[in-house]
């Protein structure tokens, strides 16, 4: 299966802020995101994963989206059409916990996490059951990509 092209110039940062936090394998997991975004017809500028903690991201959905409560992940777009830019902030903390009660490894669920706000930016919506189906099955087979090394180079 050959990937779509992708702008090499095109930027995916990961930031840590107020955490001590090193992302395993940066390059695989932005080449992935990359051939994610190609794949879905997209163009992507810069994306900034900004991973935090579980206090911060909840400053920022009160202060932001007015919402009380803690979340695992918030996308602020910056982009239009069919341009991928924007901010996407994750809580480390919650990622650990959701990984423990899910039963499943922390660097699984973080790739979920991650794959979830790129989708959110191509245009994926988890607002209604049908729509979380489409979003769980489109965050599925991106997961299986990154799984797959011939996949995602």
């Amino acid at each position: 299966m050959s990937i779509p092209f992708f702008d090499q110039d095109a930027q995916i940062n990961f930031f840590s802020e107020g955490i001590q936090f090193e992302l395993k394998d940066e390059s695989k997991i932005t080449t992935w995101i990359k051939s994610v975004i190609a794949e879905n017809h997209k163009e992507l500028t810069t994306l900034n994963f900004i991973l935090t903690s579980d206090e911060e991201l909840y400053r920022i959905n009160k202060q932001y989206l007015q919402h009380d409560t803690y979340t695992d992940i918030i996308t602020f777009p910056m982009s239009e059409e069919n341009v991928i830019e924007g901010d996407i902030f994750v809580s480390i903390d919650r990622i650990k916990d959701n990984a423990k009660n899910l039963k499943v490894t922390f660097e699984n669920e973080l790739h979920r996490v991650l794959i979830h706000g790129v989708l959110h930016l191509i245009g994926y919506d988890d607002k209604t059951p049908e729509l979380k189906k489409e979003m769980r099955k489109a965050e599925d087979e991106a997961l299986e990509k990154l799984k797959s090394p011939e996949r995602t180079t």
